[in-house]
């Protein structure tokens, strides 16, 4: 289901994307900063379309029709207005930090989630890494909004707009943004951060848009020059192949769900962040930090 706005948007969209990405591409060719692969730009674009599929079927298969039944039993009603969508955006915005923590902060979901950080490389296209089981479960975040009153398509439609600045942010090119952009906004050099795997980095800076969820409850972390950035993962994928890219931590997670410990143990293995163990041989992030001290 998309709105008339929906369709527009995704019309201009595209060859807005072809031209800065085309832009970004040469550049880093022409200066021979190397930020570019075909490999790694083929993998991006062909996850981006599977999460696409994904989404366009569950779209129509079921997840609007219970976003609509919620809105239907919403606890306001809201007029169009700026506000409305002031409010929509700052929602949205909102439940989509609490979605990203989580998909950071327990293990069943990092490992959906996953496949979004695991290129070595950060361009562009780095944007459209899609996490291409994600579609399953974050129609979910948006039924809170639904109940204070703002219609589903509405929200969808504010969802692909904040995206597409979440796309824009994956860049090596824009180095700062000003001080007062980079205390209210998300920018490229926050976004970098996210995206690293050196230990201080790991788990921080999770907003799409507004950089003040870090703040507010302390997952901001600023890009230092001391602390060079290094791309993708903790534990690199084992390949290049988009199924890895997809699979890998599902594949971890069974493995550790056939050593022999107790069912509660099993669960934690589930539900705990990436990196806890039983026995310690590897570790979370948080607990990677205080190593550092």
């Amino acid at each position: 289901m998309h709105s008339a706005r929906e369709t527009w948007f995704l019309l201009f969209s595209i060859p807005f994307y072809t031209i800065i990405i085309g832009i970004e591409i040469i550049m880093s060719h022409w200066q021979q900063k190397k930020f570019y692969t075909i490999k790694e730009t083929l993998q991006n674009v062909w996850l981006t379309l599977l999460n696409a599929a994904l989404d366009g079927l569950l779209r129509w298969a079921f997840y609007i029709s219970i976003l609509v039944f919620c809105y239907k039993h919403a606890f306001f009603t809201i007029e169009y207005s700026f506000i409305y969508w002031f409010l929509l955006f700052i929602l949205e915005d909102f439940f989509f930090y609490i979605e990203h923590s989580i998909d950071h902060f327990c293990r069943i979901f990092w490992a959906v989630h996953i496949t979004h950080h695991s290129s070595v490389e950060y361009n562009l296209t780095t944007g459209f890494r899609s996490s291409v089981l994600q579609p399953v479960y974050r129609f979910i975040y948006f039924i809170p909004i639904t109940l204070l009153g703002f219609h589903p398509i509405d929200i969808v439609f504010m969802y692909s707009l904040t995206q597409t600045y979440g796309i824009l942010v994956h860049t090596q090119y824009i180095k700062k943004m000003p001080n007062w952009f980079e205390a209210i906004f998300v920018s490229p050099s926050h976004h970098r951060v996210h995206h690293a795997c050196n230990t201080i980095y790991l788990d921080k800076n999770m907003g799409m848009c507004l950089i003040l969820w870090d703040k507010i409850f302390g997952t901001f972390q600023k890009e230092l020059i001391s602390e060079p950035i290094k791309f993708g993962l903790v534990k690199p994928v084992k390949n290049n192949y988009p199924t890895t890219a997809i699979l890998q931590e599902w594949q971890d997670i069974y493995k550790d769900l056939k050593k022999k410990t107790s069912l509660s143990t099993k669960l934690k293995y589930l539900v705990m962040p990436p990196g806890w163990s039983h026995d310690g041989s590897t570790k979370t992030a948080k607990q990677l930090r205080k190593e550092l001290r």
